[in-house]
């Protein structure tokens, strides 16, 4: 597959896309914006065992 093939079928792509209603996009948006909220609180709380383990350090 060369070039050429590539950039026909990004075009192709491009011309079949519509752009979504507005239901459709505040669904996208708080699908991501749960989805951010959950690592968030993964992350927290994977600081905190951290920091509760080894110490805070201060």
């Amino acid at each position: 597959m060369g070039i050429s093939d590539t950039l026909r079928s990004m075009a192709r792509v491009l011309k079949l896309a519509t752009r979504p209603d507005g239901e459709e996009f505040s669904l996208s948006l708080r699908i991501c914006a749960l989805g951010l909220i959950i690592v968030g609180v993964f992350g927290f709380i994977i600081q905190l065992v951290a920091a509760l383990l080894l110490g805070s350090g201060a």
